[in-house]
């Protein structure tokens, strides 16, 4: 579990910086582009992730589930030809979607974004599927290998040229071509991102050239289509209806009352400035997601249950701590976080996205602790059954009750999914979830810290600006932690291991 602990640590960090740029990167952004332009920015985006989700996302969940597996049989030779079959494929089909929306970018316009100012998105976003491909496949072999510093830095590089390209020509073109300048900056980090995890893979394999396959070449691409089907399948149909969401919101906001531009604002609004920071805290989470995959399949795969038990209850125990805390921040300060860091009035939306933090942060890591167990089915299953259910409240709920509707169908789809996960897991393998460690002990320390940090928070809101609230939530992780210390949810013994990194 060190090893897990260990990874997911430097995929936090890394996930850390990441997502502070990425909150510099979207105030910027916010400020030199204007709420509207944000929100085609988001439109086109779930595009990116549907393309992402065809090409590569089930590869890389296999390459490094796979890679575990060969790693812990100690067949080194079979882990090269797994990636290079797996690399083959994904950037194969990265070039097939590239060819497809480059030319079919005035019709994808017309048809799903009715608005000509994504036609050159969509090309200039074309041209990143083949190197996204190839990286994230590469990035699967280090996380199967436990070596997560090579995406760490990848990512944090990715992150920065995206921002830099915004910083520096954002003041050099015409308004109108701002968002296709944000694509361009995602093109430029695929590809440089490509280039590093590629030379580092060269680096770093070159102790294992001296190994032979022990599979044949058929064997291995069954191996890799039979994983990649399902993990692919999950993705592709989570990112169409995801894509399908984010076209239908703003389109079922216009029947609710709304001008078509008020629509993408209050878009923009949710995806762009709401959704990034109850997504912040769940850096380590995400992190330790990706870790959970190889280590539940090494432990599996040599039937060690009780080092499966303890991965669990670690992980479901930390989300529930950091999920709660995070519900009790957002929704005791959305106002003075939307006005800070944004300058703009989100406390509503934000106020309901922080009461899902615990549901959605669980999720994440059920989502991990499942892909380790071989249930990639089931995780299909369950995605596509929680999607309708958002479907249904975007459709039908929206004109009715705004954007509300949406964030409450999210809700329920969270809870039911979270569920259906949890009884999967244990019913995959035994163990036994202790309700008091897991969410009575943490649900009472985040109470006490939420009306401590309460009582003080006007000393630090009083400096009226983003430096006074990060000293505000500075304060209130240190009495989380002290009060989750105090009714014994944790030992300081067991936060010191964890410090460094010996658990």
């Amino acid at each position: 579990m060190k090893n897990m602990i260990k990874g997911a640590a430097i995929l936090s960090l890394a996930g850390l910086i990441t997502r502070i740029l990425g909150f510099l990167y979207r105030i910027y952004m916010t400020n030199a582009m204007g709420v509207e332009c944000v929100g085609l920015y988001q439109l086109i985006l779930p595009v990116y992730t549907l393309a992402w989700s065809l090409s590569c996302a089930g590869f890389t969940t296999a390459i490094s589930k796979l890679v575990a597996q060969e790693k812990a049989k100690k067949e080194f030779g079979n882990m090269s030809r797994i990636l290079k079959q797996s690399l083959f494929i994904s950037v194969a089909i990265g070039i097939f979607l590239s060819i497809i929306l480059y030319f079919g970018a005035q019709n994808f316009s017309a048809l799903f974004f009715r608005d000509t100012r994504t036609i050159l998105s969509l090309k200039i976003l074309a041209f990143s599927f083949p190197f996204m491909a190839a990286g994230s496949c590469i990035r699967g072999y280090f996380f199967g290998m436990q070596q997560s510093l090579i995406p760490a830095i990848s990512q944090v590089l990715e992150q920065l040229i995206h921002m830099g390209v915004i910083y520096f020509f954002i003041d050099r073109i015409n308004r109108e071509h701002a968002c296709a300048l944000a694509i361009t900056g995602i093109l430029l980090g695929e590809f440089f991102s490509f280039v590093y995890v590629y030379f580092a893979y060269k680096n770093f394999s070159e102790k294992f050239k001296k190994y032979r396959p022990s599979i044949n070449f058929f064997a291995s691409l069954s191996l890799i289509i039979s994983m990649t089907i399902p993990l692919s399948a999950n993705k592709v149909t989570a990112s169409a209806l995801s894509a399908l969401e984010n076209i239908l919101i703003p389109q079922r906001l216009v029947y609710s009352g709304y001008s078509f531009e008020n629509a993408i604002s209050i878009y923009g609004k949710v995806t762009a400035m709401a959704m990034p920071l109850i997504y912040f805290p769940s850096v380590f989470l995400t992190s330790l997601s990706i870790s959970l995959v190889p280590e539940v399949s090494q432990a599996y795969i040599i039937k060690n249950h009780k080092q499966i038990n303890s991965t669990i209850s670690k992980a479901i125990l930390f989300t529930s701590i950091i999920g709660l805390g995070a519900a009790i921040f957002f929704t005791t300060f959305s106002y003075e976080i939307g006005m800070y860091i944004y300058r703009q009035n989100i406390s509503h939306i934000l106020k309901l996205l922080g009461f899902m933090c615990p549901m959605l942060y669980l999720q994440i890591v059920l989502s991990g602790i499942l892909n380790g167990l071989g249930r990639q089915l089931f995780i299909f299953k369950n995605n596509l059954f929680a999607s309708f259910i958002n479907l249904f409240f975007i459709y039908f709920i929206i004109p009715y009750r705004g954007i509300d509707a949406f964030i409450i169908g999210w809700f329920i789809s969270l809870i039911i999914s979270c569920l259906l996960d949890l009884h999967m897991v244990t019913k995959s393998i035994s163990i036994n979830l202790k309700f008091d460690e897991l969410i009575l002990k943490p649900f009472l320390a985040m109470l006490f810290a939420g009306f401590i940090t309460k009582l003080v928070s006007a000393q630090f809101l009083a400096m009226s600006n983003i430096f006074g609230l990060f000293l505000l939530a500075i304060f209130f992780g240190i009495i989380y932690i002290f009060s989750i210390i105090m009714v014994g949810c944790i030992s300081v013994s067991e936060l010191k291991n964890l410090l460094r990194l010996k658990i």
